[in-house]
């Protein structure tokens, strides 16, 4: 039995490690349900164009969002780093819930003509903003309270957050859309996820109130280094970060955000069966993240790394051939599933890879910046991407061209990265 003297501060670090983790669920869930109801955002804020060119304006205010996130990593990153993770967090978690319940009560462009869509477009930036730095910062947190040798599975839980957002945007979309008419949805039933995530943002907010500052940060602050110095210091891993994310990001856009678009126009697929299908495919991806994260604390990060690449290498063109040829549900979950297992399989021991590639004075930001370059460059635009591909080429497997490029790639950076499982973190 612990002394009662301690008990306070145990209560306190879990009350700090569920709100780190629930204002990561928050970020995902907002990313993930804007995607699945682009559809009828399109509606309401882009009425007066045709429904292609509507969805790709509603997918470009997606990707829009993902230019703010260098920037927020710079500037919410840089000051987890000189003032500590906590203030960071706590500044994060308020921009985030005010973006999205700002979504939430937006009038239509009905209502207001085309400031609609720019307050849209303003929300999202808020959102991309806070969203740049959270994540490194978040996992910059969690690698620094992590116990010796289970870095991997303490910072895998960051990936979690990713897929209970994720599954929780789908499963919210999936509940809407099958008990809502059409109608309904677009009048106002598109408002509720966001006011829903809104809440959780605020109750985010109150846990992170109970956050210490890491040891790890309290012990190893560094003097102030020159520019020229911090550069020199941060190129090879921000370079390395960079080319790794870039088959991460890719795959979980494409295969969890495109998706149910994908299958809805080219398999069959109501909007219901579409988002079930993803909500099961991230259900998955909850439950194997942890465990794939704590065995590369034992055997590596990168064989599970390389595993996923060439998976998604092997499989991405005949699975969305075969999606398109037998327009068939449980042939949908059943390729889902397969998908979810090659991000799974990234996605354990992911964070720990980004935030181990560097020092704890440029932890916070430079994973930020670097990590949200990567989502920005590759990831945000990933649906816009697959879209205009499938237009341009008239073939709905052109996405799958992208996907190859990407986990390629990625294959070549992590075949040249050092093995970062088994190193101390300075």
């Amino acid at each position: 039995m612990k002394p009662a003297g301690l008990e306070p501060t145990a209560k306190r670090r879990r009350r700090a490690f569920v709100g780190v983790l629930l204002c990561n669920v928050l970020e995902w869930y907002d990313f993930v349900i804007y995607g699945l109801l682009a559809v009828y955002l399109s509606q309401v804020f882009f009425p007066l164009q045709d429904d292609t060119v509507a969805l790709l304006a509603t997918l470009a205010v997606f990707g829009a969002s993902f230019v703010m996130r260098p920037l927020g990593g710079l500037v919410l990153g840089g000051l987890g780093d000189s003032r500590g993770r906590k203030p960071a967090l706590m500044i994060t978690a308020v921009l985030m819930a005010v973006g999205t319940l700002a979504i939430g009560v937006l009038p239509s462009f009905e209502a207001i003509g085309v400031l609609a869509p720019v307050l849209l477009l303003a929300a999202r930036l808020v959102q991309g903003f806070s969203a740049g730095g959270e994540w490194g910062i978040a996992n910059a947190f969690l690698l620094e309270t992590s116990p010796e040798g289970r870095r991997g599975f303490s910072t895998s839980f960051l990936s979690v957050t990713v897929a209970l957002g994720s599954g929780l945007a789908s499963a919210v979309a999936a509940v809407l859309v099958s008990t809502l008419s059409p109608e309904t949805m677009e009048d106002w039933g598109w408002r509720l996820p966001f006011l829903l995530g809104g809440s959780l943002g605020i109750v985010a907010l109150w846990l992170r109130t109970g956050i210490d500052e890491t040891p790890v940060y309290s012990r190893e602050q560094a003097a102030r280094a020159s520019t020229v110095t911090v550069l020199r210091r941060i190129r090879r891993p921000s370079l390395t970060v960079l080319g790794f994310t870039m088959h991460w990001t890719v795959c979980y856009y494409v295969f969890l955000i495109y998706m149910p678009l994908f299958t809805q126009r080219h398999a069959g697929l109501s909007a219901a069966q579409a988002t079930w299908s993803n909500t099961i495919c991230i259900a998955a991806i909850i439950l194997l993240v942890p465990f794939i994260g704590r065995l590369s604390d034992r055997y590596g990060r990168r064989p599970f790394l390389l595993c996923s690449c060439l998976l998604v290498l092997a499989l991405v063109v005949p699975a969305m051939w075969v999606i398109v040829a037998f327009e068939s549900f449980p042939l949908v979950v059943g390729v889902q599933l397969l998908f979810g297992v090659a991000i799974a399989l990234y996605s354990g021991p992911g964070p720990a890879v980004v935030a181990e590639l560097f020092s704890t004075p440029d932890r916070s930001r430079w994973s930020s910046v670097s990590y949200a370059m990567a989502a920005a460059i590759f990831g945000g635009f990933a649906p816009f991407i697959a879209v205009w591909l499938t237009a341009m080429l008239d073939n709905p497997l052109a996405p799958a061209g992208y996907v190859i490029i990407a986990a390629g790639t990625s294959l070549l950076v992590i075949w040249h990265m050092p093995e970062t499982a088994h190193r101390p973190i300075s």
